[in-house]
């Protein structure tokens, strides 16, 4: 049944129907996807009709109810509620569909609103830090309420809790995701001293994980495979010349996935031949723009890029056109891996392999921690492991052999 049997009728959602494909075109939608959309919107309008409920009825607990009915039909391809959220927005944006109903506030989430604002303002982390924090601090906290220490769950926190919680999850957890558990508690303990919610500062009483530094080689990737991924793009297409773009600023300036996609527009210099790079803790670098990127960028902007509003550099592909997600850039990489025949790896490999390369070539340790923007140069020395010809150097024999 077409798009012309069901806005014939008396359907609820007829007379949205015109407007809402061409919201759809104007978004940049393909015609195909539109159709699929208004498929989908007939549909819920014929189930709306046969309930005998209106358009103003039409509430996120109504629009459930219609997707349980969808798969008790026992189709195939079931909808999702990610399906009808850009229709549900139009009718929103119409004002003929109740608004989303706030869920009631708490004082736990009272604490969390300041929370992120501590992360924000005080610490200056990035939106993927805070909201990584801010999801711990809920589970968190969440848990203690359930156990009934309180409304919050912050109430009685003591240091007998704390070993407990990091005894359970060691259990349970790898060690290198206790570490991420531990970072992220330990500045949840940090904001509740600071906000005077503990009369001590729990996080000095955490015990450390017992992960050793230092005791293997950092991860290694050949030039040659780098120019594998490179190459791997087929920059004939809009996609091919965005993947290229991105894969150089990760390969040939050592940027991290976040650093790509926070930049934007106004960071490029062309006359100087600069780039701003928007790091950590809201620090902002200047580098060099090789030539190579400077050239790849401009294929990607000029014949890539969509027009939008957005002044982000790296856009999605698919429509509405938005600015790329770090986890995104991510997935870049994995694709350009497996075009390539190369083992999977994520962006961070990239940089890696960007010192690693620098150090072959002569680069000291100094110059490596310029370009990869690292304060701490202890966090750089880790690629001297990877000098082995220097190594040899200053190497002492072992006692009984020969040299």
């Amino acid at each position: 049944m077409g798009m012309a049997a069901w806005t014939s009728g008396d359907s609820p959602l007829a007379p949205f129907a015109d407007g809402f494909r061409r919201e759809l075109l104007n978004q940049g939608r393909p015609a195909g996807a539109a159709k699929h959309h208004l498929l989908l919107m007939g549909q819920l309008s014929r189930w709306l009709m046969s309930r005998g409920t209106g358009v103003d009825g039409l509430t996120d607990s109504c629009a459930a109810l219609f997707l349980d009915d969808v798969r008790a039909g026992g189709r195939r391809r079931v909808p999702t509620m990610a399906s009808l959220s850009p229709l549900l927005g139009y009718l929103r944006a119409m004002d003929v569909v109740p608004p989303v109903t706030s869920p009631v506030r708490t004082r736990r989430d009272d604490f969390l609103a300041r929370y992120r604002e501590h992360l924000t303002s005080d610490r200056g982390l990035t939106p993927s830090t805070t909201l990584r924090y801010e999801r711990f601090a809920r589970r968190f906290l969440a848990d203690r309420a359930e156990r009934g220490v309180g409304e919050i769950g912050v109430e009685g926190l003591e240091s007998a809790a704390i070993h407990e919680y990091l005894l359970h999850v060691s259990a349970r957890l790898t060690v290198a995701s206790v570490k991420r558990e531990g970072a992220d508690l330990r500045a949840l303990l940090r904001f509740l001293y600071l906000a005077g919610d503990t009369t001590t500062d729990l996080g000095t009483a955490m015990p450390p994980v017992a992960n050793w530094r230092l005791t293997n080689l950092p991860p290694d990737m050949p030039a040659t495979q780098v120019s594998a991924l490179l190459e791997s793009c087929d920059r004939t297409t809009a996609s091919g010349r965005r993947d290229h773009a991105i894969l150089l600023l990760l390969a040939r300036l050592g940027l991290r996935s976040g650093e790509v996609a926070a930049m934007e527009l106004q960071d490029l210099d062309w006359r100087a031949g600069e780039v701003l790079v928007r790091g950590k803790a809201r620090r902002q670098d200047r580098l060099p723009l090789p030539v190579e990127i400077g050239e790849s960028l401009v294929a990607y902007l000029t014949q890539g890029r969509p027009r939008c509003p957005f002044p982000q550099v790296i856009l999605t592909l698919h429509a509405p056109p938005r600015p790329i997600h770090p986890s995104s850039i991510t997935n870049v990489v994995h694709r350009a891996c497996r075009r390539a025949g190369v083992a999977e790896v994520g962006g961070h490999r990239l940089r890696h392999a960007l010192a690693t390369e620098m150090l072959r070539q002569g680069g000291n340790l100094i110059e490596i921690a310029q370009v990869l923007r690292q304060s701490d140069l202890g966090t750089t020395a880790v690629y001297a492991k990877v000098d082995r010809a220097a190594l040899l150097s200053v190497a002492r024999p072992w006692p009984g052999a020969d040299r």
